[in-house]
């Protein structure tokens, strides 16, 4: 039998394909199916199953079109309700998967009708895919559905999360949703695990009963990308196939009505030079996440890129949103300019310089954008707190505007992003960049013991 990761980086998630004499099973693929097709076929084997652990919150799920195109059988969990063919999974009724048993494990918690997935070779647990029940080092969230179910969410995940750690200590643990994903309740690992090696350092396999896992679980939860409201439903109702097509160059001087911009150039780019409105988000497997908290959802958007950049990647991101209406993109600048638009600008700093400037008593008025427990575990002295995705409901108390904004967060791509809600505000904007709070903090105690 042999196990293939097939990552999705800027989401945080894994998709799996399971082989095992001639026959595949793949788990909870993304919406861009053409990857998962192509590793079935250089696997060379017959995809018998499509297996969903849950009604996906954080993207839009792949399986039912991924189902349709290979003629595998598309498996849900049986309370999921879904409104297209599928077939249910109930629990402990075994799934004959070619050579190998699929036996449906229902753990409720992250989701109420999410399902895990054992896999049994002669007869012996091999394997468990977990979906966002336990995962490596946590256990998935239990307050994407609402803070009024929460509670009896973490308790339903506390019985899950024992049900397969009871598993065979060499059993694989295959989760969902890793490192980076916003479905974890903390800080969870970035790779596969054993169920032997969670049971000996998990920390939600060692609380001594239901209630302090509860209050365990429901400790410090970080806010969460708003266009998760939107994916339960289109994964409910099923998910149409994404558009495979490319994306259109377009005309700088008529630019559609209403389309949102999203900036992927490069940080210095930006700073130097930009069209007044857009969001600032520097190419990487993140822009599509980040642009999905802070634009409306599904709102018509417009890249603005470098040549060479690639926008169909950038594209797909959105559309694994279900962001749709990416109408287009424009290279550069000039042409905006050329055909009579104004451009916005802005200083960047070094974590250096404003160390330097707050030790030299300068006092320059910062604004953090990370989260909440970022903030809590560490701050610089003076600076003003506010979440960059909170900065559309409006600005923070306190900020003089007749002096520079120092906006900082880790690495300045938040902040960068930040950048776009204070210059609509009409504040002068400083960006600090590269490094964040930790870098300041650090050289702040240098220059000042």
């Amino acid at each position: 039998m042999k196990v293939t990761t097939i990552p999705t980086a800027g989401l945080g998630d894994a998709t799996y394909l399971l082989t095992h004499d001639g026959g595949g099973v793949i788990i909870d693929p993304q919406r861009d199916v053409e990857r998962f097709e192509r590793a079935v076929l250089d696997a060379g084997i017959r995809l018998t199953h499509v297996l969903e652990t849950h009604i996906h919150n954080d993207y839009v799920s792949g399986g039912r079109e991924l189902a349709r195109r290979t003629g595998a059988r598309l498996v849900m969990p049986a309370a999921a309700g879904v409104a297209f063919d599928h077939l249910p999974a109930f629990h402990n009724e075994d799934l004959p998967g070619g050579s190998v048993l699929i036996r449906p494990l229902h753990t409720p918690g992250h989701t109420p009708e999410h399902m895990s997935y054992a896999i049994l070779v002669d007869g012996e647990v091999v394997a468990v895919f977990s979906g966002g029940s336990l995962l490596v080092g946590s256990a998935g969230r239990s307050d994407l559905l609402g803070e009024d179910r929460a509670e009896q969410l973490a308790r339903l995940q506390y019985l899950s999360v024992h049900r397969l750690a009871g598993l065979p200590d060499a059993t694989g643990l295959y989760p969902t949703h890793g490192e980076g994903s916003f479905c974890t309740a903390s800080g969870a690992g970035r790779s596969v695990s054993t169920i032997g090696m969670e049971r000996r350092t998990n920390p939600v396999l060692v609380y001594p009963d239901v209630d302090a896992f509860v209050v365990g679980q429901l400790a410090g939860l970080q806010p969460f990308p708003a266009y998760y409201a939107h994916m339960g439903p289109i994964n409910l109702m099923g998910p149409e196939p994404l558009r495979g097509r490319g994306v259109d160059v377009l005309d700088p001087s008529d630019l559609p009505d209403r389309a949102r911009l999203v900036d992927i150039r490069p940080r210095a780019a930006y700073a130097a030079g930009h069209i007044p409105g857009s969001l600032g988000l520097e190419m990487s497997d993140q822009v599509a996440v980040w642009a999905g908290w802070l634009l409306p959802f599904d709102s018509p958007v417009v890249l603005v890129a470098e040549p060479g950049q690639n926008v169909e990647e950038v594209a797909r991101q959105f559309g694994r949103i279900g962001f749709d209406n990416v109408l287009g993109v424009v290279y550069g600048v000039s042409g905006w300019v050329e055909a009579g638009g104004s451009v916005a600008s802005f200083e960047t700093r070094t974590t250096g310089e404003l160390a330097e400037a707050m030790a030299a008593g300068e006092d320059p008025q910062v604004l953090d954008v990370r989260s909440p427990g970022e903030w809590e575990a560490i701050h610089l002295a003076g600076s003003v707190h506010r979440y960059v995705p909170q900065l559309k409901e409006g600005l923070p108390d306190g900020l003089d505007r007749s002096e520079a904004v120092w906006v900082i967060c880790g690495s300045g791509y938040r902040a960068f992003a930040a950048s776009a809600f204070l210059e609509a505000a009409g504040l002068r904007v400083v960006v600090v960049t590269p490094g964040g709070v930790p870098d300041v903090a650090e050289r702040l105690s240098r220059l000042t013991a």
